[in-house]
Parts: C-alpha cells; sequence; structure tokens
C-alpha cells in the first residue's frame, strides 16, 4: 500500500485551555489578589462557559502552584520568605543556562529588536513613574527573550516560576528604586546578549535575578518578618 503523507489538522484551542489561558493573564495582571478565592459559578458565567472547565484550569493552575486550594475553594497563595527563597533558587538554575544558550542568537540585531523595544518601552515607563505600563513591557522583555529559545520545556518552566512572584511586582515595581534596580539589570544582561557571549549573558542574569530578589524581599519587608521570627526564636 502506498504511504500517503498527512497534511497536520488544523483546529483551535479546546475550551479548558482557553479557560485555563484567561485565569492565567488574570493571575499574571494582578488582576486577583493573594488571599483572594475564586468561586466557580461566577468565573464561569464571566467566561461563558459552565463550570467543568473553570474547575480543571483552576485544577491545573494549582498543580503549577499559582493557586492553592483547601478541597472546597481555590485562592492566590500569598507568598512567605520561604517561597520566594525556593522560587528564585529555581530561577537561578534555569535562566542564566537559558540566557546562555539564546546568546549566539541574540547577536543578531534582527533577532534582537524586541528585546530592545522593550527595554527601551520600560525605561520610558519608568521616567514618567508608570509602573502598571513598566509592568507590562517588563513582562515583554521576559517574553521577547524566551521567543529565542528553542527548547519549549525550558521556557515553560521560566514562565511558571516568573509567573508565581507576579504579584509581588504587583506590589513592588509602583516603587522608583526597585524599578531602577530592575532596569540596571535588563541593560547588563542586553549589552551581553548584543555581543554574543553566553557566559557573560548568564553572568549579568544572575546578578539581576540576585539584586531583584533583596529589592522585593525589602519592598514587601519579608526580610523583616524573617528577621523577627529569627530574634523571637532566640528570646
Amino acid at each position: 500500500m502506498t504511504k500517503r503523507s498527512l497534511k497536520p489538522v488544523e483546529r483551535t484551542l479546546g475550551l479548558g485551555e482557553q479557560v485555563y489561558n484567561a485565569l492565567r493573564a488574570q493571575l499574571r495582571e494582578g488582576a486577583i489578589r493573594p488571599g483572594e478565592a475564586l468561586q466557580e459559578v461566577p468565573l464561569a458565567e464571566q467566561l461563558g462557559v459552565s463550570r467543568t472547565p473553570v474547575r480543571e484550569a483552576m485544577a491545573r493552575l494549582a498543580s503549577e502552584g499559582l493557586l492553592a486550594t483547601d478541597r472546597r475553594s481555590f485562592t492566590v497563595p500569598a507568598l512567605t520568605r520561604q517561597d520566594v527563597d525556593d522560587i528564585y533558587e529555581v530561577r537561578f538554575l534555569v535562566e542564566p543556562a537559558a540566557l546562555r544558550r539564546i546568546a549566539p542568537i541574540a547577536a543578531d540585531p534582527v533577532a534582537r529588536r524586541p528585546i530592545e523595544d522593550a527595554l527601551a518601552d520600560a525605561c520610558a515607563a519608568h521616567r514618567v513613574g508608570d509602573g502598571e505600563a513598566f509592568r507590562e513591557f517588563n513582562v515583554r522583555y521576559r517574553a521577547a527573550w524566551l521567543a529565542l529559545l528553542p527548547n519549549a520545556r525550558l521556557v515553560r518552566v521560566v514562565e511558571q516560576y516568573a509567573d508565581h512572584l507576579q504579584h509581588l511586582r504587583t506590589l513592588t515595581l509602583d516603587d522608583a528604586g526597585v524599578r531602577t534596580v530592575v532596569l540596571r539589570g535588563l541593560k547588563r544582561i542586553t549589552t551581553a546578549l548584543a555581543s554574543g557571549d553566553g557566559d557573560a549573558a548568564a553572568a549579568a542574569m544572575h546578578e539581576h535575578l540576585q539584586q531583584a530578589h533583596r529589592a522585593f524581599i525589602e519592598a514587601t519587608g519579608l526580610g523583616g518578618k524573617a528577621v523577627a521570627r529569627k530574634r523571637n526564636a532566640k528570646a
């Protein structure tokens, strides 16, 4: 029998996937606050779907750590200092490696253009004190360099753990001092990518994450709470 070639079947995203994407977008934008309960019925009504895809989407987000569940409801988890430290530990491992991988590609000015455009827009938002726009362009910057990463699994890991911190960004990137630290890191990363030097890009990302980690801890007061707990334990 003659072997026939088959063309890929074109299909739209399933309903559950669409609901998942919609809810994840809300989490990324900080529209759902830590501790806020997500109710299936109101969400289903807003999205124009049944409760089943909403429940499935929330269960998937919970499996990724983006929602918490107590068996009866889903909420956005309030991150502790330990949570933040653990998340950054993962980011220290994967993001520098990802930058090292894309540096030779990003040396091409055409490939690098979306990264530089996002950085320029973030700088402009910072100058006028627009924290909301800065958060948007910060996310766009990450999306721009992730678009150059050929390993789809690594892309998903980076996105997942970066999204865990979206609520901290909502709280902290209105602070001009934090934005200054973030921009300094993004500029170093962009310069390293322009040179095509993978080791320099990885080092710049690692330093950027260290600076961002410290800035977020200080801005949220989580560092002070950790110190207070240690003092109480010694008392």
